[in-house]
């Protein structure tokens, strides 16, 4: 018996409820405890999808990469068609990374017992393992799981599987939106999870996407390698890239019929591309909002820049810097701050154009202090949960946006006591 979901508190600026799933043609879910986190709480994700489901990821650039992940990238080279997939499994409690060739020989087992299982391929399978770093993983508490897990499928358990890839998280996050091909309506589901060591380096933490579309494997990796630049990779909470960051989409083409899509301009994909970029971002703003001790939510924008990747550079040294977050975490409209980030970025500025504004109201133009600067409106605005940054730069006509939280004394808490 699973122990109950925790009571503990929950971020103040987590969503109000979970959002209401939809079922999608072609995926079934279940999740379980297996007993890899002590407190007995769900720690194991199942998901059986339509036999020819492609898969498109992309996955951490870091050169310490769980064996999870060095899993999924072989998968993923598939066949002539591209990759494709039928069974996804997840843990948390431990990330499977550092840990030599008994990592890789767990990922095995594990992958060949729900290939079993699928009645599928080893290479149809991909895996994920969120956790603690240098532990080996019991792959044994988890192949003992997977025949009840198995019976357990069923197309209406997100709120479940958002709960099972929980680490440090304290709610779960989910998103759906519809979406239109050829004037047909898919569906698209997403969950994911992250709270702490949340730094874009191709995507952030897990995060799986699932649609009853019928788009070839390459088409789907073309997307997400757009899609991920201005949500998953346009967000920060601490800097520290983790070493299992992982981002997949699926698409099981067992919802109804629609036009054929061939490539990734073909028209019929706009609105497709436009719902599943706005769940991504909604995935990832739900990463920053439960970023470990957060209490306020900040989105910075950048105009002016030299080019867009100068623009997000700019706007995620803001984003990462101790003293600017600690600054919005007491509340304190000191934006000499955001002067220092813009200078230390290493991207053209132009100081005698430069212009700062905080909550829509404008402190600094032209290179300098506004005259007659009221700061009273912006303190007001320093004491709410949303808070907007807006910066431009003078140089040209490069834009970016990232988000990203405060840094508190709880975010020290929570990882003095990780592996407690």
């Amino acid at each position: 018996m699973c122990a109950k979901p925790s009571s503990s508190p929950v971020s103040p600026l987590a969503p109000k409820t979970f959002p209401d799933m939809p079922e999608i043609p072609g995926v079934r879910v279940a999740a379980t405890c297996a007993g890899l986190k002590k407190s007995g709480k769900i720690d194991l994700l199942l998901v059986e999808m339509a036999p020819e489901t492609c898969a498109a990821g992309v996955f951490t650039r870091s050169l310490t990469a769980s064996a999870p992940v060095r899993w999924c990238r072989k998968a993923l080279k598939g066949g002539p068609g591209g990759a494709q997939a039928q069974g996804l499994v997840v843990n948390s409690e431990n990330a499977n990374t550092f840990t030599g060739p008994a990592g890789e020989q767990a990922v095995e087992r594990i992958v060949e017992a729900v290939a079993d299982l699928l009645s599928c391929r080893p290479s149809r399978v991909f895996t994920a393992s969120t956790g603690v770093i240098g532990k080996p993983l019991d792959d044994g508490k988890i192949i003992a799981a997977l025949p009840a897990l198995q019976e357990a499928l069923a197309p209406d358990a997100w709120d479940m599987a958002a709960r099972a890839i929980m680490t440090t998280d304290t709610f779960p996050k989910a998103a759906t939106r519809t979406a239109e091909i050829g004037g047909v309506q898919v569906t698209i589901n997403g969950i994911s999870k992250g709270s702490g060591m949340i730094h874009p380096d191709m995507a952030t933490m897990l995060a799986y996407v699932f649609t009853d579309a019928t788009l070839p494997a390459d088409v789907l990796q073309e997307l997400l390698e757009v899609v991920v630049d201005k949500s998953f990779n346009a967000i920060t909470v601490d800097s520290d890239t983790s070493t299992s960051d992982s981002l997949m989409l699926f698409a099981t083409g067992a919802g109804k019929s629609h036009p054929q899509v061939r490539a990734f301009d073909d028209a019929a994909l706009d609105d497709f591309k436009a719902q599943l970029l706005d769940l991504c971002i909604d995935l990832a703003h739900q990463i920053v909002r439960d970023g470990e001790g957060a209490t306020k939510f900040l989105t910075i924008t950048v105009d002016g820049a030299e080019t867009d990747a100068a623009a997000k550079r700019i706007a995620l040294t803001i984003a990462t810097s101790p003293l600017v977050k600690t600054a919005v975490a007491g509340e304190d409209a000191n934006w000499g701050r955001i002067v220092m980030a813009v200078g230390k970025a290493g991207q053209q500025v132009d100081t005698d154009k430069l212009a700062i504004s905080i909550g829509g109201v404008a402190i600094a133009e032209d290179g300098g202090l506004l005259p007659g600067y009221d700061e009273t409106p912006v303190a007001l605005h320093m004491k709410g949960q949303e808070i907007d940054f807006h910066v431009d730069v003078g140089i040209a006509d490069g834009t970016a946006t990232v988000w990203t939280c405060d840094l508190t004394h709880g975010y020290i808490e929570i990882n003095a006591d990780y592996r407690s």
